[in-house]
Order: C-alpha cells, then sequence, then structure tokens
C-alpha cells in the first residue's frame, strides 16, 4: 500500500445546479435529497426542492411506476424553483433512466448505478429488445459515469453482520457521500443525523456511516472523476437558517399564531397525504401547549376542532381534497356559531382519490363555494414553503380576531418541496388578540346577548361554564344579538347579511396590493396564486430582461380579495392567469372584476416549469398570424 498523499483534484466554481436523485421508492431516494438539501442549506446555499414520489407505499420493484425522484436545485443566487431541467441525474437503476432522462439537459451528468441494468431491470422497466442504454451508445449526448454502487457499498462493508438485504439498504449513503464529495461538502451533517436516527441499533448506525464515508472517498480516489465543482453560500440577510418543508412551515405558523394569542392548540385530523407530515410535526411542541388527535375519520377530526374552539382553545384541523369534502357539513357549522377554526387544505390530484402523490390547485372552488346556504369563509393561500409559515399565522389572525372559520390553501408542491428558511423573530410577530368577553353578574332581563358585534361585525367569544354568559349553541339559525332559534323569515335574511358582511369586512386588514415584478402598467399582467409563485417569477423577470412589459402579481388572499386588485386589473391591456386546473381563478376574476382574463393551465399532477410561463406569456403577446383561405 503506497504512502503517497492523492493530489487534490481541481475544483470548478457554479453558480447555480440542479441534480435529480432517482430510483425505487426502497432505495432511500427522499433521505438522500433531503439530506444534501439539508446540508447545502446549512453551507448557506438558497435552495428549492421538488420530491416526487409514488402514491403505492410499496410500488412494484424496478418498474417505472415504482420510480422515486428527487429534485434539488442549489446556489449562490436566488433561487425561485427546483428547476426545469437538472445538470446532474442520479440513477439507480433502468426505470429511472428511463423516467427521468428527457428532464437532463443535452450535455448533462449521467451518473448511474450499474447494477441497476441486468436484464431483469431492463425488462421490468420495458426497455426495448433489453439493450442496455449505458453501453449501447444511445447516452453519447451526455457525460455517462458509471458506478457499481450496490458492489462498492457491499465491499466497504464486509466484516459487519448484517445480511445482504440490509448492506444493500445502505446504498444511498454511499451516493450521498459521493456527492457530497463531488460538490465539495461534507458529511459532518448527514453523520450527525444518522447518530440520532440509529443510535439505538450500534451495527445500522456503523453501517450507514462506513458506506457514507466510502462514498466520499470514492470520489478522491477514482481516476473516472477528475472535478469537484463549489457552489458558493448565496448572499442571504444575516440570521439563523433551516431547511424547511412546506407543511413544517404550516405547522410552525399555527404554533406561533396560538402562543401570540395566548392559547392552546388543538389539532384534530385525520391521516391522508399529503398533510400528514403537519400532525407529525405538531405532535413534536407539545411543550407548546399542542394537543394532537388522531380521530377515527375526518368528520369526528373537524368535529373535535370545532369543540376545542367552543371550549377556549385554537381549533384545527387539516387534509386534502377528499377529506375536505367530508369536512363541509362541519365546516358550515363552525361558521354558523361562529367560532374560530383554521382549516388546511394541502391540494393533491382529484377528484376522489385521484393523484394522492401528485399536486394540484383544483380545490379553489371547493374551498369558495363548497357549503350549503350562505357560507362565506374566507380563504387565503401560501405560495411557497416559507410563505406557508406567514400565511398558517394569518389564518389564525383572522380566524381569532374575526370568529370565523379560515381555509388555508397549500399544495403536495410546496408542501413536500424545502428552501431555507430564516427564523423570525418572536418581538417581530404581532400579538393577536381574541375578543374574549369576561364573566360578568346579569345586570339586565335580556341577559347576555351572544351576537352583538361590534363595528366590524365581529361577536364576543364568551366560553362556557362563566358566570353571566350563558347562551344557546348550535346550528339551526339564530334570532340577531339574543341567538335565540328563530325561523322568521326577515331575521334570516338579516343573519345572511350580517355574517357575510363580517367576512366581506376581513379585507380591510389586508396590506395594499403589491407587485411581485414589472412596470406598474402596461401590456400585460400575470396573476398567480399558490405554488406557481417561482415558476412565473422566474419567467417574469426573464421576460422584463428582455424588454417585455410584463408584469407579476400573486394572489394571498382568495376570498375576500384584496381591495385593490380590481383597479390593478384595469392598468393592463391583458390578463393571464397560470393554474394547476383548469381555470377556477379565472373565472372568479372575470365574475368579480369583468376582465377579459386569458388562462394558461397545466393539469398534469407535475408543477409549470418557467420555460412553459414564458411560452404561454410570448404566446400572449404575439399570437400567430392567422392564415386565410385565400392564402393557402
Amino acid at each position: 500500500m503506497s504512502n503517497t498523499t492523492l493530489k487534490p483534484k481541481p475544483t470548478e466554481t457554479r453558480q447555480n445546479v440542479v441534480i435529480l436523485f432517482a430510483g425505487d421508492s426502497g432505495d432511500g431516494i427522499q433521505l438522500t435529497g433531503s439530506q444534501f438539501t439539508d446540508t447545502n442549506a446549512l453551507f448557506g446555499n438558497d435552495v428549492s426542492t421538488f420530491p416526487n414520489f409514488p402514491a403505492e407505499i410499496r410500488a412494484p420493484q424496478g418498474t417505472l411506476a415504482g420510480v422515486s425522484g428527487y429534485q434539488l436545485h442549489f446556489g449562490s443566487v436566488e433561487i425561485f424553483t427546483p428547476g426545469d431541467q437538472c445538470d446532474v441525474l442520479v440513477v439507480m437503476n433502468a426505470a429511472a433512466l428511463k423516467a427521468n432522462l428527457s428532464k437532463l439537459k443535452k450535455g448533462g451528468t449521467i451518473i448511474a448505478n450499474t447494477d441497476g441494468f441486468d436484464k431483469k431491470n431492463l425488462r421490468l422497466a420495458n426497455v426495448a429488445g433489453e439493450i442496455d442504454p449505458l453501453t449501447d451508445g444511445s447516452l453519447t449526448g451526455y457525460a455517462l459515469h458509471t458506478v457499481d454502487v450496490t458492489k462498492l457499498t457491499r465491499t466497504a462493508l464486509e466484516g459487519t453482520t448484517l445480511g445482504m438485504k440490509e448492506k444493500d439498504r445502505c446504498k444511498n449513503m454511499f451516493v450521498l457521500g459521493f456527492i457530497n464529495w463531488m460538490y465539495s461538502r461534507e458529511n459532518a451533517l448527514t453523520e450527525g443525523f444518522l447518530q440520532k436516527k440509529f443510535g439505538k441499533k450500534p451495527e445500522v448506525l456503523d453501517a450507514n456511516m462506513k458506506a457514507l464515508s466510502a462514498g466520499y472517498y470514492y470520489g478522491e480516489t477514482s481516476e473516472t472523476f477528475s472535478t469537484r465543482f463549489e457552489v458558493k453560500p448565496a448572499p442571504m440577510p444575516k440570521g439563523t437558517y433551516r431547511s424547511i418543508t412546506g407543511n413544517q412551515g404550516t405547522a410552525l405558523g399555527l404554533i406561533a399564531g396560538a402562543q401570540k394569542a395566548k392559547l392552546d392548540l388543538f389539532y384534530g385530523s385525520y391521516p391522508i397525504t399529503p398533510a400528514s407530515d403537519i400532525l407529525h410535526e405538531l405532535s413534536r411542541h407539545k411543550n407548546f401547549g399542542v394537543i394532537t388527535f388522531q380521530a377515527e375519520d375526518e368528520i369526528a377530526a373537524i368535529s373535535s376542532a370545532i369543540g376545542a374552539s367552543y371550549g377556549g382553545a385554537l381549533g384545527i384541523t387539516a387534509s386534502s381534497g377528499p377529506g375536505i369534502a367530508l369536512k363541509t357539513e362541519a365546516m358550515g357549522l363552525a361558521f354558523m356559531l361562529e367560532l374560530p377554526l383554521v382549516v388546511v387544505n394541502v391540494q393533491r390530484g382529484g377528484p376522489s382519490t385521484g393523484l394522492p402523490t401528485r399536486t394540484e390547485q383544483a380545490d379553489l372552488w371547493q374551498a369558495v363555494h363548497g357549503r350549503n346556504g350562505e357560507a362565506p369563509i374566507p380563504v387565503i393561500a401560501a405560495s411557497t414553503p416559507i410563505d406557508c409559515f406567514e400565511m398558517a399565522f394569518e389564518a389564525v389572525q383572522i380566524a381569532l380576531e374575526h370568529m370565523t372559520p379560515v381555509i388555508l390553501l397549500t399544495d403536495g408542491y410546496i408542501a413536500n418541496g424545502s428552501e431555507p428558511w430564516r427564523f423570525p423573530e418572536a418581538k417581530s410577530l404581532p400579538e393577536i388578540k381574541p375578543p374574549f368577553i369576561p364573566a360578568r353578574e346579569q345586570t339586565s332581563s335580556e341577559g347576555f346577548l351572544p351576537y352583538q358585534r361590534d363595528e366590524r361585525g365581529v361577536r364576543p367569544w364568551a366560553l362556557p361554564g362563566q358566570t353571566g354568559l350563558q347562551h344557546r349553541i348550535g346550528g339551526i339559525e339564530k334570532q340577531d344579538k339574543t341567538g335565540n332559534i328563530s325561523y322568521e323569515p326577515m331575521n334570516h335574511e338579516l343573519m345572511v347579511r350580517l355574517r357575510g358582511e363580517k367576512v366581506a369586512r376581513i379585507a380591510d386588514r389586508y396590506k395594499p396590493i403589491r407587485l411581485d415584478s414589472g412596470p406598474p402598467e402596461g401590456e400585460l399582467l400575470v396573476v398567480g396564486w399558490g405554488s406557481t409563485y417561482g415558476a412565473i417569477r422566474t419567467a417574469a423577470l426573464q421576460l422584463q430582461a428582455e424588454g417585455h412589459s410584463v408584469a407579476h402579481v400573486h394572489i394571498r388572499h382568495l376570498f375576500p380579495f384584496n381591495k385593490g386588485l380590481g383597479p390593478l386589473l384595469k392598468k393592463y391591456k391583458q390578463v393571464l392567469i397560470p393554474e394547476m386546473n383548469s381555470g377556477q381563478l379565472r373565472q372568479l376574476l372575470r365574475a368579480e372584476f369583468l376582465v377579459d382574463a386569458k388562462g394558461l393551465n397545466k393539469i398534469q399532477g407535475m408543477p409549470f416549469t418557467s420555460e412553459e410561463i414564458r411560452t404561454g406569456v410570448l404566446e400572449l403577446l404575439s399570437p400567430a398570424p392567422k392564415v386565410s383561405a385565400t392564402s393557402v
């Protein structure tokens, strides 16, 4: 064995890089991607991610249906999307390559595990003729690097007592170690994660640590990889950062809101993809007065949350489209009772079971209109994982200060995606003041008036069991002010109008609407909502740099609308609304403001790319000339 010190390999600097990890759902792809994300976020890069995995718990191994992917865009510049196409594609088998090759830039790098391209894997992936693409010359337009990850991992773990199956589960750590080396990152963060996760299983911990280290030093010693890369930290504001997913942001925003209101938080939920992680995150924070309850069904979940609000806590529930449908009757009850309630809808592809692990924005009409009777509920939407924190906090503010249910829309794309988040200081968050009424002695023959409203139309919050605050509660129509049961026609119309006016006045609290980018008036305004933000912003900035009169505004308040939205729409000759649905916001804006808004619609379970937005804008700005019959 030579004692010669290895000569350091040259390092090239990159401004930003997009990597896509892909393999079987059992290959640990999501863990590999999330750990590399955390490492880059800790290093100081700006980051955006897109996890993409099958709905089945154990999808058919080696098949296209079983491919799991994790796309990561990190850089020394501001990042808005996970990237339209990747620079590096890491694949563990033939199905992963076949499913994702179209997402790789021409001339991009492929790192392939050769063990995943045997005859069996080629057959399972339906590769024509079972011809190995790694050797048939079909990948000559790319920088192909083949690595027998399986063999190298097993070699690194020789002498351990683990069986072959357990050893092979460490392949993802070998890959992660190699990628850490390739982009000049240390293994330290992942080592800490492994110690925490497998501290009570020393053999498993040792195997994963060895595989991680073996992957790193494979890059150091391999003659195939002659160059490392470096992506320097992004110039981000000073502060304490962590990598955060949208679901984590939602959970922490809800906790922050409860703390600012000085209330306990009760979360009643039933597990459903992709909302379940909100429950998992909240369950870790019992020290903040958080109570989590996994109910037997969606109806029980929301009903328990309403009961918690009746008792003086902050009641919250969450689900996705199918579960929200089941919660609808109880949402109407909470609206009729005028009790605070936050309902989070992490949207996914529908209808019915639909596409459980794919993203969509098709629940907007459901949120705005999906109840019997006249029951307008405020609807707001988050646009990024970080924004999930901000909008969850605002949902709590609105629910508590206006005594109403609030619907917060996110979706699977931002719920599972992640980006660096700078911790806000508690003192920077506004106080939240619920309209509690203190116990009192009854001083009038009329007694307590539970539906006596303030200037905003908000009724007081009377907790059960307090002296002098006895009142009726229930879903039957109430008499104005007293809350007694009333079937009187004029009273019903009055109460419908009073409740509607209260919700409409919530718009008075919104900040003035502002453009995200672009001229204050001009040729075209791109209006977005929810997770289309990153793709629209990237496209709009590019179009503006090219000299086009294009502006971008992103709506976070979907009902009631910001009062400045209507006048803003009138300042542009054309309005384009990209949505991951068939045109739901477009219809709402056309009805509300009588603008001839055009739609750019995508219903594929996948988010927009910035190039799709850019192409849609250019087609609207310069439509193709019509061909007349005489010119044919």
